[in-house]
């Protein structure tokens, strides 16, 4: 069985929770269902049980008896970690990177690219000086490669990024922890959740049994896993969630499908006039918005938090961001990238010896399950205690928590758990889904999300009636 003891503890002292509380986890299944050189598993249990110890709290503040232990199984966990795999819809499967997303031998060592999306694609491509209009990204690897491996990784790294790109040198422990970066990183703590001044309680009326964030409205501008992660999670619990996206900026659909369960999804263009009055009424009525954008990316559009804090004193701002404060904090980033920057590459290094990966893009989903525990936490200390929310977190501290604060011990011998028990099939519009179920389950609340994800951009911009 596994004892992820310590590692639950750590993550939910990050957020700020009643030591005490730790008692109601149940923990079940083999250790190692995520196996790693790193203590991976006990990452991801850790961040889904502080998720579920946040839950019971919010239930707490709002009258709810929370009888009964909460139980985090690793291998529920395990599936739900690599959810993007265990995607089905029709029967078929759907490949997790790009051709061009992947690491590459350079002149002096590796980089790590990514080209998911088709405008991180076009700037790799020109950043390398090759055509973006070439349609076939499998005859391209070669001729990527070749710009790649003459050149350093560095520069690599420096004439993608400047280009609006996506590449990172793969980094040894060492060498990362030796940049100015890495210091910005390690003097944040791994949760900041604060109240950033007094506001007046604000009572929150009784809800269903397990379903604490009933009438919460949420909007969630966030893409790609970690913030869809959180915001997913807070629609099991009963959140009214509407994912909002610009029409120039079009999501992949098997992510979109992967993580948006349970919520609604609209298109707005905040640089039209109607889309900016109709987004301002949506952020008018809401109780939490949820970002996921480099920091200062979304100012222009009113939604600094010092003029969210000036038009919406008590709302619960959650930030998300790939590298958090310091020199880095501008750049683009996702897991794949935090993994190779941060040494986590080196470290899960492969007998051949190139870069290694995660057996799951757990940054991602672990920061997911976090952000989602804080909006919870920030919602019981609202309701009782007042005060304007904030918590910001992001993947490279979260990172730093995995690599050189969480307790490893020997490596697992396991192998991945059969998905099979820990996945659901339902109707979509985009068809027959088969889909990961829910990591955790409240007491008395729901396996499965209410509804399956709808059609990207095919919701009104607007909340239901409460």
């Amino acid at each position: 069985m596994v004892n992820p003891t310590q590692a639950v503890r750590s993550a939910w002292a990050a957020l700020g929770g009643d030591p005490a509380a730790v008692a109601a986890v149940e923990t079940a299944g083999p250790a190692g269902t995520l196996p790693a050189r790193l203590p991976v598993t006990d990452l991801a249990v850790a961040c889904v049980a502080a998720a579920g110890l946040a839950g019971l709290e919010l239930a707490r503040a709002r009258g709810a008896a929370t009888d009964g232990p909460l139980t985090v199984d690793s291998r529920a966990v395990a599936v739900s970690f690599t959810s993007d795999r265990h995607l089905r819809v029709d029967g078929q499967a759907f490949n997790g990177f790009a051709p061009l997303s992947r690491f590459w031998p350079t002149a002096d060592g590796w980089v790590r690219t990514h080209a998911n999306y088709p405008h991180h694609r076009r700037r790799l491509l020109a950043a390398l000086d090759l055509d973006p209009a070439r349609p076939d990204d499998d005859a391209l690897v070669a001729a990527v490669g070749e710009r790649i491996g003459a050149r350093p990784a560095a520069e690599v790294e420096q004439r993608v990024t400047a280009a609006g790109g996506l590449a990172v040198a793969a980094r040894t422990p060492d060498e990362w922890d030796a940049l100015p970066q890495a210091a910005a990183v390690a003097a944040e703590p791994l949760v900041r959740l604060r109240a950033d001044a007094p506001a007046p309680a604000r009572p929150a009326p009784p809800a269903p049994p397990g379903l604490p964030a009933t009438g919460v409205r949420v909007l969630d501008l966030t893409r790609v896993i970690a913030g869809p992660v959180a915001t997913r999670f807070l629609a099991l619990l009963g959140a009214d969630v509407l994912r909002v996206d610009s029409p120039g900026l079009p999501e992949l659909e098997p992510q979109h499908l992967d993580t948006d369960a349970g919520k609604r999804s609209t298109l707005l263009d905040l640089g039209r006039d109607a889309d900016r009055a109709r987004f301002a009424a949506l952020l008018a009525d809401a109780d939490v918005v949820v970002t996921g954008y480099r920091p200062g990316a979304l100012d222009r559009w009113g939604l600094s938090p010092e003029a969210l804090r000036r038009h919406h004193p008590d709302l619960v701002v959650a930030r998300l961001s790939a590298w958090g404060g310091g020199p880095w904090a501008g750049r683009r980033s996702f897991d794949s990238l935090v993994q190779a920057a941060t040494g986590i590459a080196d470290i899960e290094r492969r007998p051949d010896g190139a870069p290694g990966v995660l057996p799951a893009q757990a940054l991602d989903h672990g920061t997911g399950y976090l952000l989602a525990a804080a909006v919870l936490r920030a919602l019981a200390r609202r309701a009782v205690d007042g005060g304007a929310w904030t918590a910001e977190l992001a993947l490279a501290r979260t990172a730093r928590w995995l690599r050189q604060e969480l307790p490893a011990g020997p490596v697992p011998d396991a192998a991945p758990p059969d998905p099979d028990p820990w996945c659901a099939e339902r109707d979509s519009p985009a068809g027959r889904l088969r889909y990961a179920l829910p990591p955790v389950t409240l007491p008395d609340g729901r396996r499965d999300w209410a509804s399956p994800p709808t059609r990207w951009g095919g919701d009104p911009p607007a909340w239901p009636a409460r």
